[in-house]
């Protein structure tokens, strides 16, 4: 088992969607030092309490969007502008935490819909492109989406199961079973 397979399986999956993500906009990901460092600063700093160092996959996706900037180039500046706003909240966050408490909850929570609509309707668009799979991948949605939760399991898992039956029944149907 190599070194960066270690790291890897210590880290866990986390930053692998944020991988794939950099990769389909056609960046090249060097994926041992990623993790590698990641799982050092998180070695580092989890005795002053901050344990979850980890790639931030919705907010890289936002920074590599064409929505950051035209040029794939210049996508840089984005991410530093969201870095500097992540010190920032850092510095602040006692004060911005008693800010959003202050909100009505579903204030916040329109807030965050309205911050992701754009990753949502992108993602939701590439995974309905197959028609061969798009029943499978609007079913995940709709579960996922719905909050179910049976036997204490959330809907993220039940998405999955209802997808795995959907594409089961289809290739049933299709007869390559």
């Amino acid at each position: 088992c190599s070194n960066s397979s270690s790291l890897f399986g210590l880290r866990g999956l986390a930053p692998l969607s944020l991988i794939i993500k950099m990769s389909n906009q056609l960046y090249t990901v060097p994926i041992s030092p990623v993790i590698g460092w990641t799982s050092i600063a998180t070695l580092l700093l989890a005795p002053f309490g901050a344990f979850a160092i980890n790639l931030a996959a919705i907010t890289a996706a936002i920074c590599m969007g064409q929505e950051a900037h035209d040029d794939p180039q210049k996508r840089y500046v984005a991410a530093i502008a969201a870095g500097g706003f992540y010190f920032l909240i850092g510095i602040f966050g006692a004060t911005v935490t008693a800010l959003f408490t202050a909100f009505p909850p579903e204030l916040v929570a329109a807030i965050a819909g309205l911050a992701l609509l754009g990753t949502i309707g992108n993602r939701l668009a590439t995974a309905l492109v197959y028609e061969s799979q798009r029943e499978a991948a609007l079913i995940t949605f709709l579960v996922t989406a719905s909050g179910v939760s049976l036997l204490g399991i959330g809907s993220a898992f039940w998405g999955l199961v209802a997808s795995a039956l959907v594409l089961a029944i289809a290739q049933i149907r299709s007869g390559k079973s």
